[in-house]
């Protein structure tokens, strides 16, 4: 069977095992009526009973229901659905139906699933980059109301403590604008807080058991702390199921696209696809390698009492990054461009380091 989900009621197409025909229905998206619904389908079958829907609204918490009742159920990556280029009607019957003609003859691509500690692992890293946009965006509604009502400030970067005595020392005359102003600060004190309490749950997260060892071998890695190695290894789950590097590097959106045919060969931009956070921070721990390699204090301080082995691996990185920047801006590619190469290495560099830990987990105990 083939599920096309949403919020409120799913659209089923199913097919029988013996005589072919295809049956359709729509269910409510609650556990009473999925049950019914598995109940119909096993009335009229026998033997297991295969589901398959899109990742997206639901999650996995569709495919854990459909566990509990006997189901085999596949969370599948919607990218890699095919879809006819001619094709201009859309609805839920033709979408699900095309769904089970795609999982019947093999051709869909399933997802890794987490377990629900895992879930909840990633959704707080991801409320707290939630909370980190929130301040952004509440900061820049204050700014922008003080640069139109005239309040310009010349002293220096914004959201110093001299500009926050600044905006304290404002005398603003309007009753309501200063209103405005009063709760556009109480919102950025709110935020603030908020980030801070989040922060705080998000380093105890990372020295967890489950954590800790990985995110120490990831913070010996140039332009890699805490809040990056987490959000790596919450968002990705199990770097284990990448047989090598470029599969990694292909997950992540970071190998060039390509257009070719016959003897015409046209590589293009990074096809982007996967997980766009994952692919950020990346890209914000390589622009760390433009510079030329030094360790720093901050960078001693996280590689102490880390092993050996790690250490080594984050050396050869740094300085392998650091030349392979260079190399391409000094061909002439742009900077933006160098720093992608410089990710995509960077990226086989993390599976390396996760898959030379995990390969000393299991010598350790053996």
């Amino acid at each position: 069977a083939a599920m096309d989900t949403h919020k409120k009621e799913h659209q089923v197409a199913w097919v029988h095992p013996e005589t072919g025909e295809i049956g359709e229905f729509a269910v409510a998206n609650t556990v009473r009526d999925i049950e019914r619904m598995v109940k119909k389908i096993r009335k009229q079958v026998a033997g297991e009973i295969h589901v398959c829907y899109e990742a997206g609204l639901c999650g996995f918490v569709l495919k854990r229901r459909l566990e509990k009742l006997g189901c085999v159920a596949q969370v599948i990556a919607p990218s890699l659905v095919w879809r006819k280029p001619g094709d201009r009607v859309k609805t839920d019957r033709r979408d699900a139906k095309k769904l089970l003609t795609q999982f019947i003859a093999g051709q869909l691509t399933e997802v890794w699933v987490p377990d629900p500690e895992q879930e909840a692992d990633r959704e707080l890293t991801r409320c707290r980059d939630s909370a980190q946009r929130d301040l952004k965006q509440a900061r820049q509604r204050l700014n922008s109301l003080v640069v139109r009502h005239g309040y310009i400030y010349q002293e220096g970067n914004l959201w110093t403590d001299r500009h926050h005595r600044w905006l304290k020392s404002l005398t603003i005359e309007q009753a309501k604008l200063r209103t405005v102003f009063d709760e556009y600060r109480s919102e950025i004190e709110h935020c603030v807080q908020r980030l801070e309490s989040l922060d705080q749950q998000v380093q105890s997260l990372a020295q967890s058991e489950r954590y800790r060892s990985a995110v120490g071998v990831l913070r010996c890695l140039r332009g890699i702390d805490t809040l990056t190695a987490i959000t790596l290894l919450t968002e990705i789950f199990e770097f284990g199921r990448f047989d090598n590097p470029r599969a990694l590097m292909a997950y992540l959106g970071v190998t060039p696209s390509e257009d070719s045919s016959g003897e015409r060969r046209r590589p293009g931009a990074i096809t982007k696809t996967g997980n766009r956070r994952v692919r950020r921070i990346l890209t914000e721990a390589a622009w760390h390698h433009r510079h030329p390699y030094a360790v720093g204090k901050a960078l001693k301080l996280r590689r102490k009492d880390q092993p050996a082995w790690a250490v080594d691996l984050a050396d050869r990185a740094a300085k392998r990054l650091y030349r392979r920047y260079r190399h391409l801006t000094e061909r002439g590619k742009a900077a933006p461009v160098a720093i992608i190469a410089v990710v995509r290495e960077l990226a086989g560099f993390v599976w390396a380091m996760l898959h030379q830990l995990q390969s000393s987990v299991a010598a350790t105990s053996s």
